[in-house]
C-alpha cells in the first residue's frame, strides 16, 4: 500500500492541443495542466524499432493522487523525460491513480 509520503517526484501533467496545419492535417502541441507529486517505479525495458531507428521502450508505473481528468491523450514530463500514458486505473483503496507509462529512448 502506498502512503502519501511515497509521492516524492514532481512531474508536469500536459494536455494535448491540436490546431490545423493548413494542409489538411493537425499539429499537436502540449500545454501544462499542473505540477503534481508522484511515485515513479520502473517496470520493464525492451529493445524497440520505430521509424527504422533502433532504440528502447522503457515502462514505468507512476502513482499520483486520484484525479478524474487524466486520459491516455495526456502525458507527464520530468525535465527532458516524457512519459506517454498507456493506461490508468484506481488503486485498490481508490485513493490513488496508477498510470502505466512508456518512455522511448533512441
Amino acid at each position: 500500500m502506498i502512503a502519501a509520503g511515497d509521492l516524492n517526484r514532481r512531474l508536469v501533467l500536459e494536455a494535448p492541443v491540436e490546431s490545423a496545419d493548413g494542409a489538411g492535417g493537425v499539429t499537436r502541441l502540449y500545454d501544462v495542466v499542473t505540477t503534481l507529486w508522484a511515485q515513479v517505479e520502473p517496470l520493464s525495458a525492451r529493445a524497440d524499432v520505430s521509424a527504422a531507428s533502433l532504440g528502447a521502450a522503457l515502462r514505468y508505473r507512476i502513482t499520483i493522487r486520484k484525479r478524474n481528468d487524466i486520459t491516455t491523450r495526456h502525458r507527464l514530463s520530468d525535465g527532458a523525460q516524457t512519459y506517454r500514458i498507456l493506461s490508468a486505473r484506481l488503486s485498490a483503496d481508490r485513493r490513488f491513480l496508477e498510470l502505466e507509462t512508456e518512455v522511448r529512448e533512441d
